[in-house]
């Protein structure tokens, strides 16, 4: 089974660091971005089958950068789990298309439950298409 591919977005070293070695001991393969600016470039090399995204953010808003994600034909398609601190954030993660919304500080089996669940719906939604 090939290895699926999940980029995180998250500009607190600490938090990044967590959730890395959580999913390599999973098995997932990583893309690690601590801005906008990054992601876009690391995105370029190679496509993730799932989006990890901060809300706040040094050059931008999660939420938005969601919305950016989920209206362009390339990424449209790949499920985006939004993370913030934030009370006012999960409105503003739904109405920017997201798939999840997960508030910090978090569960960690929690965060693994819910990138597994968009994954398998994620195949699920190509098998019917």
């Amino acid at each position: 089974m090939e290895r699926k591919r999940i980029h995180i977005l998250e500009d607190d070293q600490e938090i990044r660091n967590v959730i890395e070695i959580l999913l390599k001991d999973e098995g997932f393969e990583l893309q690690l971005s601590s801005s906008f600016a990054e992601l876009k470039k690391n995105i370029q090399d190679a496509m993730p089958d799932l989006f990890l995204l901060d809300v706040m953010l040094p050059d931008g808003n999660g939420a938005e950068i969601c919305e950016d994600l989920k209206t362009d034909i390339f990424t449209k398609h790949i499920p985006i789990i939004v993370m913030s601190a934030q009370n006012n954030s999960e409105q503003k993660a739904i109405d920017a298309f997201a798939d999840d919304y997960i508030s910090k500080p978090f569960d960690i089996n929690d965060v693994l439950e819910r990138i597994n669940a968009q994954l398998k719906r994620s195949v699920e939604n190509r098998i019917k298409v």
